[in-house]
């Protein structure tokens, strides 16, 4: 495992940069926001476990 992630490194440095920056940001974008998106699930739900009360509104996607 260590030695392919050496090759994909070397690989992606020998790319010039606009290839590179287009790359990372065809893999980190959609990686960021997959992220993003479980983290606010995660805490409307956790929220709305520790603390419901009556004048709250359900966690989105719930109704």
């Amino acid at each position: 495992m260590g030695d392919w992630w050496n090759d994909v490194e070397l690989w992606v440095l020998g790319l010039a940069f606009p290839f590179q920056f287009a790359l990372v940001m065809a893999v980190v974008v959609p990686a960021c926001v997959m992220v993003a998106w479980l983290i606010d699930r995660i805490v409307d739900y956790a929220s709305a476990w520790f603390g419901p009360s009556d004048e709250d509104e359900p966690p989105l996607g719930a109704r």
